[in-house]
């Protein structure tokens, strides 16, 4: 008898085990929502100075795209959805690495070791001026004539569960661009599946420097040919910088109120761009440094970019103490991007975190000093949806 019942257990298991296996799954097992991990891919992209350069594509786990270069840290692409799903690219770029070797206004790139405008190219520090490229306006503007923008970067990509990540690193040495000590620069792009970019930017020096480092996007999200005077736009600031003729700072920030320059509600970038303000024709629209409204040293947000066509938004946040809003008055049409799409006057805008302009030589201005033995660290985080 008990050999029997073990025979009959055993039968019964076996019954069992074979329907598990040839049951249908249900409803509920069937939808279970299954967590992707962000992904990076390598494909050689060409050769700049004798060296290899690579286009790395960043994808999260909603199909958000994000393509980048190691020639010059360049962000050459940003594929996101509009309101209705549809993927469009609202990044402004080219499809290969022969035109940003040829010239460009900077489109996606990581500018230094000074990002924006020097006064005639000339500053003092410790008691020693330094001369460097005068190449905007007898000014000097993004790092000089081969500035971060135009060199070969180390690249290592990587992923973990929340990122797909590439780390950057270039070693800046001394007098490069006329700029003292040898600069050892780290940016690292995270792709998440929060729909952020993440940018960090550390740099390292032997002797005392200046540093102010920014990523240079150019931003359209319509993902068309349209320009970006619809897009509604608001800025975390109650100040910019007045400008001279050669867009230096003139020195104390202004009160936005009252002024073209007043973006604390949204609003649509072209309404006031062509005003009859002194600014907005020294800057042939805007093209200013904004002064945040900072409470902490942490991260903040700074600005909201709404397009009401296509639902898309974009948030800025930062660690940074301003913000350069530049809205694309000095694309005219002739260079062409992916796709055959012609770049028209104003058809792309910047939002380059930042310290002020003219910083060495403006000393009421915060600090771009960085010291041997201290360590320069900020963090821009772009953050793209729909509305």
């Amino acid at each position: 008898m008990k050999f029997m019942r073990i025979v009959n257990l055993l039968l019964v298991m076996a019954v069992s085990a074979f329907a598990a296996c040839n049951s249908t799954p249900t409803k509920e097992s069937s939808t279970d929502p299954v967590v992707k991990e962000p992904t990076i891919s390598q494909e050689a992209f060409g050769q700049a100075d004798n060296l290899p350069v690579d286009l790395y594509t960043l994808t999260n786990a909603n199909g958000i795209v994000v393509k980048i270069t190691n020639y010059g840290g360049i962000v050459t692409s940003i594929i996101t959805p509009d309101k209705n799903g549809q993927m469009a690219d609202i990044a402004l770029g080219f499809d290969s690495l022969a035109p940003y070797m040829a010239g460009h206004p900077f489109f996606g790139a990581i500018v230094g070791r000074y990002g924006n405008r020097i006064a005639k190219g000339k500053f003092t520090l410790d008691g020693k001026e330094y001369s460097l490229a005068a190449n905007n306006m007898g000014n000097h503007l993004h790092g000089g004539m081969k500035g971060f923008d135009k060199v070969v970067w180390q690249a290592t990509a990587f992923t973990n569960e929340e990122a797909a990540g590439l780390k950057l690193n270039y070693l800046s040495k001394d007098g490069e661009e006329g700029y003292p000590g040898n600069l050892n620069v780290t940016v690292t792009y995270r792709l998440n599946n929060d729909n952020e970019l993440k940018i960090d930017y550390e740099a390292t020096t032997d002797k005392a420097t200046v540093v102010n480092l920014t990523n240079h996007s150019y931003f359209n999200l319509t993902g068309g040919t349209q320009d970006i005077l619809a897009h509604e736009l608001k800025l975390v600031s109650d100040q910019f910088l007045p400008v001279d003729e050669t867009l230096i700072p003139t020195g104390a920030p202004q009160a936005v109120e009252g002024t073209p320059f007043d973006f604390r509600q949204s609003t649509p970038i072209g309404a006031r761009v062509n005003a009859a303000d002194e600014q907005i024709k020294r800057g042939l629209g805007y093209d200013h440094c904004w002064v945040l409204n900072r409470t902490t040293d942490s991260l903040e947000l700074a600005a909201e970019v709404y397009e009401p066509g296509s639902g898309r938004t974009l948030e800025v946040l930062t660690t940074e103490p301003a913000i350069q809003f530049y809205c694309g008055n000095f694309l005219d049409g002739t260079l062409t991007g992916k796709n055959g799409v012609v770049y028209k006057h104003r058809s792309g805008l910047c939002l380059e975190t930042e310290h002020y302009p003219d910083s060495p030589n403006q000393s009421a201005f915060p600090s771009v000093t960085l010291q041997p033995g201290e360590a320069y660290r900020t963090q821009t985080v772009y953050k793209f949806g729909v509305k």
